[in-house]
Order: C-alpha cells, then structure tokens, then sequence
C-alpha cells in the first residue's frame, strides 16, 4: 500500500469519529451529510488506489508500516460504524413507524 493513501483513509477515520459525536447527539441530518462525505473519501481512495505505484526497498518499509496503521484505522472506523449502527436503531424504527403511519393513513 502506498504511504499516500494513509491521506484518505485518516481522513474516513476523521469522518466516521464525527459521525459518532453527531449520533450520539442524535443529529441525524448531520450523520446523513457526514456519510456522504465519507461515500465520496472512499470513491477517491478507490480511485488513488488503482494508480500504479513502484517502490524502492526503503519505500517497501514505509509501505508495510502504513499497512499496520491502515490497518489500526480500519478497526476503529469499523468500531465507530458499529455504534452508529447501534445509536441509529431506535431513530430508524421511529422513522419506520412514521413512514407506515403515513401509510395506513393515506388508504
């Protein structure tokens, strides 16, 4: 992995930990546009990713470093989506009762 990308994957980390304060304090709107921010950093990393790369033997080191650090990144955007995931439970079955309230009141 090139040291480069670390760029992106932070920056998802930084994104996913907003998440988590904005769900915590139940702003969902702000979760929405988080997520969106964090749909478009991924589709950039995709993208930065797929350039080809070649690496000298010092740069293969800083390259396996930054898989470790990618890699303690993952696991706590990981963490982070799972107590979103959480917090959001009861506001999307509020919002699911809502929707099939409207529903049933529209027939």
């Amino acid at each position: 992995m090139h040291p480069e990308l670390l760029n992106y994957y932070e920056a998802i980390e930084l994104a996913s930990t907003d998440m988590l304060a904005a769900a915590r304090a139940g702003h969902w709107d702000e979760v929405v546009k988080l997520e969106g921010a964090c749909v478009l950093l991924i589709s950039q990393l995709k993208h930065a990713a797929q350039q080809p790369a070649e690496a000298s033997i010092a740069e293969q080191a800083v390259a396996r470093e930054a898989a470790q650090l990618k890699s303690r990144i993952m696991q706590r955007i990981l963490v982070n989506d799972a107590e979103i995931r959480h917090l959001a439970e009861p506001w999307l079955q509020e919002l699911g009762d809502t929707l099939a309230g409207r529903r049933q009141t529209l027939h």
